[in-house]
């Protein structure tokens, strides 16, 4: 069998640091399958100050037959960020630096490589990149190479994506779990993937499929409790897709929380469809706390154009649903998607405003991504030159808006209102200000309670 070494290459901080859990399962497949790993993490030891010579120190020491590295953003699709955030930037340079000390084959993989494969593998000078999900296919890849077979630079699943995962329970390790427990207070985890709702600005369908294949509620609940017992971890986020599932299958995790006397606080995606009562009771007595909400538009025109099957209705009525339980809820919004005009405008920012006790946090412009119906639209209106790459950020904004104006119109509108964020960058900074109070978790919850002023009395005292 052989050394792999797993590398994170994130260092995205924003708006809080995400435990590696890609690494993790990865780590976990092969262990399974005899593999000695190691899984080193840039964010954790950049924050350390010594990413350069530890990750230099890590390689000879271990002296890995493989080096694997996830990839997990492009960029923060954010089109007014005021600093650089492409990620890809320093990829190339730890490859090289790989391969500066070891002669190991390096592989690149994550969400990102799934989404511009020939693109990210190009740039890197990466030896492989494996497309979707790596359990298996990263396995195969290292069998290949053990046996001296010549495979293909990509290594792309035999069915696409896989349509029948083993599930694994990711390799979770105490030094990085206590790092972004202090950072962020939380550990993620990821109970089904997939998604069939074909929004058409999405790279989930790209990545997971067009369907969910979800993780028996049992097998959930089991790695739930090994974080609470064995890490001392109290506070998750689900990171699906969409949480919620129309079958209810989200109800029966919470079920077995209740039972097995989980207590962790947790918050997740939510789509805003039809909602009981006594659905969010159930959620909230399994430690539901807080619902981010993929509205994404803000009117029925604008929804329609980004290929959304609900309405502006549906995303009042689960917010009124979620504010009488007393859960909050956090939206986000693009506008100048297709069929964005100044009237609809005018009309999102209205109905915007019926959204009581949430945070909302625009976007301007939506991100173009390889093989997505929002890259055909804008290549067939000619906002796109049908020869990008896109692996530098390009943005839609509907033709008929002009930007600067529709911008000026949403600072107008949310100017002094609490709980409102245009650009997302400046909700970033003022949840970096809770941080710096010591508070810890989504952070965004904290603003529809008090002022920073007396949060920080509070925290203090």
């Amino acid at each position: 069998m052989s050394k792999i070494l797993l590398i994170s290459a994130n260092t995205c901080t924003g708006p809080i640091p995400v435990y590696p859990l890609g690494m993790a399962l990865i780590a976990s497949a092969l262990k399974g399958q005899g593999h000695e790993t190691k899984q080193f993490d840039l964010l954790c030891n950049q924050e350390a100050g010594n990413k350069e010579d530890a990750l230099c120190r890590v390689l000879k020491e271990f002296g890995p037959d493989f080096v694997g590295i996830s990839v997990r953003n492009i960029d923060n699709v954010d089109s007014l960020a005021t600093k650089e955030n492409w990620y890809l930037a320093g990829l190339k340079d730890l490859v090289s630096q790989i391969k500066a000390v070891c002669r190991a084959p390096v592989i690149i993989g994550g969400p990102a490589v799934s989404i511009m494969p020939e693109n990210i593998l190009e740039l890197s000078e990466a030896d492989y990149g494996v497309v979707g999900e790596g359990e298996i296919t990263f396995n195969r890849l290292i069998d290949d190479l053990i046996k001296r077979k010549n495979p293909p630079r990509i290594i792309r699943p035999d069915k696409t994506p896989m349509e029948a995962p083993d599930f694994y329970s990711p390799l979770y390790e105490k030094p990085l779990l206590d790092y972004y427990v202090d950072k962020s207070g939380m550990v993620n985890y990821q109970t089904k993937r997939g998604c069939p709702y074909g929004c058409n600005y999405c790279s989930y369908p790209l990545i997971e499929g067009k369907r969910f294949r979800k993780q028996d509620p049992e097998f959930v609940v089991e790695n739930l409790l090994r974080l609470k017992n064995q890490f001392n971890v109290d506070t998750l986020f689900f990171t699906d897709s969409i949480f919620n599932d129309p079958q209810g299958d989200y109800l029966k995790i919470a079920e077995l929380m209740v039972q097995k006397n989980c207590s962790m606080k947790w918050a997740a995606y939510f789509r805003p469809q039809k909602i009981q009562k006594a659905e969010l009771d159930l959620l909230k007595a399994s430690g539901l706390y807080a619902i981010e909400v993929g509205s994404d538009a803000a009117c029925d025109t604008t929804l329609k154009g980004i290929n959304k099957n609900f309405t502006f209705e549906d995303i009042l009525a689960f917010n009124q649903a979620c504010s009488k339980a007393a859960i909050p809820c956090a939206h986000f919004f693009m506008f100048g998607g297709p069929g964005e005009t100044p009237e609809t405008i005018t009309q999102s920012l209205k109905n915007i405003e019926q959204l009581e006790k949430s945070v909302v946090f625009v976007f301007s412009g939506i991100r173009i991504l390889p093989n997505t119906g929002i890259a055909d639209i804008a290549k067939a209106q000619g906002v796109l030159d049908k020869n990008d790459t896109l692996l530098t950020p390009r943005y839609y904004v509907s033709p008929l808006v002009d930007k600067g104006k529709m911008n000026s119109a949403i600072e107008t509108a949310f100017h002094k209102k609490k709980g409102r964020f245009f650009p997302p960058e400046k909700g970033e900074m003022r949840m970096k200000a809770l941080q710096a109070f010591g508070f810890k978790g989504l952070l965004w919850d904290y603003i529809l309670k008090t002022s920073p002023k007396r949060q920080r009395k509070r925290r203090v005292s």
